[in-house]
């Protein structure tokens, strides 16, 4: 396929109002989406342009879905309301695990001293709710180094204070 003048014309005259490639290369027949689009590169012709309202429009929305994924994040959290006494570990082995046990790992798989947690896990989720709490956790955030001398860590005690 060869681009002739009048194509090259048809297809800036096209681009510039704002047609999709698919809908350039419908209209020209005999080229592909994809051909269009390299045309249009190789002539450095501007992108699409997004007028003013659509664009804000579109930052309200994503405004709105990040304030509502916060809140329901914190209302998951806020559920889980964490109070320092938690029921005792009860030790478990693989074996001994079943569907109501914390199947969270303590350990290394190839120590000795192996186990997993046996405590009373949450409904439908595998953990209890302070594992919860450690396996959920927020995007982007650096894990603390957690002291093991220390009750209750402090990435844990900000989520409860602001539960």
């Amino acid at each position: 396929m060869s681009w002739t003048d009048e194509k090259v014309s048809r297809l800036k005259e096209l681009w510039g109002k704002g047609s999709t490639a698919s809908q350039i290369a419908e209209i020209l027949g005999g080229v592909t989406r994809n051909a269009v689009i390299g045309k249009a590169h190789r002539l450095s012709l501007s992108g699409k342009i997004i007028t003013k309202k659509g664009q804000s429009n579109q930052s309200k929305d994503k405004t709105k879905n990040l304030q509502l994924n916060k809140r329901a994040r914190r209302g998951k959290f806020k559920s889980l309301v964490i109070e320092k006494d938690f029921e005792p570990e009860n030790p478990k082995q693989l074996e001994e695990l079943d569907e109501n046990s914390c199947k969270w790992p303590i350990g290394h798989p190839n120590e000795e001293n192996f186990y997993f947690c046996g405590r009373t896990s949450l409904k439908d989720f595998s953990y209890c709710k302070l594992h919860m709490l450690y396996a959920f956790q927020p995007k982007n955030k650096k894990e603390e180094i957690v002291d093991k001398d220390s009750e209750v860590p402090k990435f844990i005690q900000k989520k409860i204070k602001s539960a």
